[in-house]
C-alpha cells in the first residue's frame, strides 16, 4: 500500500481546496488501496481583484521550492483565477515555470493548475459548450469564460455571485448551489461547471446536481484532482463526485 504526498500552492485566504481535495482522497481511501498526505505552501491575497492577483502569482516560485522540500508526489497551484487573470494560455506557461524551479531544488515533480485542469477535465468529458457558477465580480467571470473560450470552450451562460472577499466565499453553503444553478440558461450546454472558483465549495452539490440537470457537473476542484491521480498514474475514480471522477475516463 503506497502513500502519496499531495502537494498545493494556496492563496492565503484559501480553505476550501484544502478541504475538498482531501476529502475526495480520504473518499477514494475507501474503496482503492492508495493513500494520501495532504500539504500546503501559501501565497497573499485577500481580495479578488486583479491587481491582488498578479502580486500573489509572483509568490508561486517560492511555494514550490518549499514543496520541493517536502519531497511530495505531485503540487496543484490552486487558484483558478490567478492564472487566467495572466493572460491567455497562461497556465502552460506557469505549469513549466514551476515545474523547472522543483527540478532546480533536485525534486522534479509534476505540476497541475486548477486552470489547466478545468480546460482539460472539460475536454476529457467531451464538453465543447459549458454554462458556469462564479463567485467573482462580473468582470473577473468575464475574463474566465473569454480564457476558456480561448482554450476551445464555448460558454452559454454564466452566473456572477459578485463576492470580492474571498474569505467569505470559503464561507459559502455549498448546498445552495442547488438553487442557484437552476438560474442558468442550460439549453445546448454539455457540461456545467457548478465552481469555476478554487475557493467556492461544491463538493456536496456535485451529484445532486448533476442527477437533476442530466449533464456532466465539474468543479475546479474536482477537475484539480482528476489530473493530479492522473499526473500519480492512479484510477480516476472518487465516489459521489460527478462523472469526471466515476472512473469512466
Amino acid at each position: 500500500m503506497k502513500t502519496y504526498r499531495i502537494g498545493q500552492i494556496v492563496p492565503s485566504s484559501n480553505t476550501t481546496m484544502e478541504t475538498e481535495i482531501p476529502a475526495m482522497l480520504r473518499a477514494r481511501e475507501s474503496v482503492e488501496p492508495e493513500r494520501f498526505t495532504f500539504h500546503s505552501s501559501r501565497m497573499r491575497m485577500k481580495r479578488v481583484t486583479t491587481e491582488e492577483l498578479a502580486a500573489m502569482d509572483a509568490e508561486s516560485n517560492r511555494c514550490a521550492a518549499e514543496l520541493a522540500d517536502a519531497r511530495v508526489d505531485v503540487i496543484g497551484y490552486a487558484c483558478l483565477v490567478a492564472t487566467m487573470s495572466m493572460g491567455k494560455g497562461y497556465h502552460c506557461q506557469s505549469e513549466r515555470r514551476l515545474r523547472e524551479v522543483t527540478e532546480r531544488e533536485g525534486a522534479p515533480t509534476p505540476v497541475v493548475t486548477s486552470a489547466g485542469a478545468l480546460v482539460q477535465g472539460l475536454k476529457v468529458l467531451g464538453a465543447r459548450t459549458i454554462a458556469m457558477v462564479a463567485p467573482y465580480m462580473r468582470p473577473l467571470t468575464e475574463l474566465v469564460a473569454d480564457y476558456l473560450e480561448s482554450e476551445g470552450l464555448h460558454v452559454v451562460d454564466t452566473i456572477s455571485l459578485e463576492i470580492p472577499d474571498n474569505v467569505e466565499v470559503g464561507r459559502r453553503d455549498p448546498m445552495a448551489l442547488v438553487d442557484i444553478y437552476k438560474q442558468l440558461k442550460l439549453e445546448g450546454a454539455d457540461a456545467l461547471v457548478l465552481s469555476s472558483c478554487v475557493q467556492m465549495p461544491s463538493l456536496p452539490a456535485i451529484p445532486i446536481v448533476e442527477r437533476e440537470c442530466g449533464r456532466p457537473v465539474v468543479s475546479a476542484a474536482v477537475c484539480t484532482t482528476y489530473q493530479m491521480l492522473q499526473k500519480l498514474g492512479l484510477k480516476t475514480y472518487v465516489p459521489h463526485a460527478g462523472a469526471l471522477l466515476s472512473g469512466r475516463y
